[in-house]
């Protein structure tokens, strides 16, 4: 049988140690090509490059991979990834990760990581971002590996029924010491943000972004819960962002 194109991604960048540990894993399953980030772009959401011309290099970065480093955004690199390297043949599974650091709850919106995933999904391309709990370039990986190693089995499998789209979220935690796997929602949580002031040489205001991350919910179903109690988490989502009951309940006073 032909072995699946799986299309690999991120937004911390070609060389980061995440998207090596992703890429070891999925090549355990089909033909791997990467197109990713020449640098970190973190935080940058569902943006695309309009402005500016996109470069576009093949490197050798993983042994016996084909690999594409991009100057655009995440989001930018799933396009041409699909428009330019693949000829517009769809691989048959896009993965985005292993970001460093979490993407739980309304972090969705600005990641980069979780945006190429959706990107990817828009595309009609079954698609899973992950992400671990740890910052440091020095994290244990084997725990993101092993949940990656059987979410990309189920997929490629199974498919994503009604999405084409799962958020995973590993905790920091060696693979022995994960409890398993839990389907949740996405948490009621945000950050609470605010800006530091300061001034330049030149006496110009500058700011830093800060903030505190506040889980406002407390059931028992969300990521945010199941990664508390060692659980990985799987939220699966859509880029549809239709609120279905408020649009009942407006339909009720402007169509009568």
């Amino acid at each position: 049988m032909k072995k699946p194109v799986i299309l690999v991604t991120n937004d911390d960048g070609i060389t980061a140690p995440g998207i090596k540990n992703l890429v070891e894993v999925a090549k355990e399953f089909g033909t791997v090509v990467v197109v990713a980030p020449d640098s970190p772009q973190s935080g940058k959401g569902h943006a695309v490059t309009l402005e500016d011309p996109i470069r576009l290099k093949k490197v050798d970065v993983f042994d016996g991979i084909e690999a594409y480093e991009c100057s655009g955004t995440p989001v930018d690199c799933v396009k041409l990834a699909k428009f330019e390297v693949l000829k517009d043949k769809a691989p048959d599974l896009c993965v985005s990760g292993i970001n460093h650091g979490s993407n739980v709850s309304s972090n969705i919106l600005y990641s980069g990581t979780m945006s190429a995933a959706m990107e990817a999904a828009m595309e009609n391309i079954p698609a899973i971002g992950f992400s671990l709990l740890d910052f440091s370039w020095e994290a244990d990986f084997s725990g993101a590996q092993k949940i990656a190693r059987e979410m990309i089995k189920h997929v490629l499998e199974n498919g994503i029924p009604h999405s084409n789209l799962l958020n995973v979220n590993v905790p920091k935690l060696p693979a022995d010491e994960i409890k398993g796997i839990k389907i949740c929602r996405q948490a009621d949580a945000r950050w609470v943000e605010n800006f530091q002031k300061m001034d330049n040489p030149r006496g110009l205001d500058l700011y830093w972004l800060t903030g505190e991350f506040i889980n406002h919910d407390q059931r028992k179903d969300t990521d945010v819960w199941a990664l508390s109690q060692g659980y990985a988490s799987v939220v699966p989502c859509h880029f549809d962002l239709t609120a279905e009951r408020a649009k009942e309940e407006m339909t009720k006073v402007f169509e009568k």
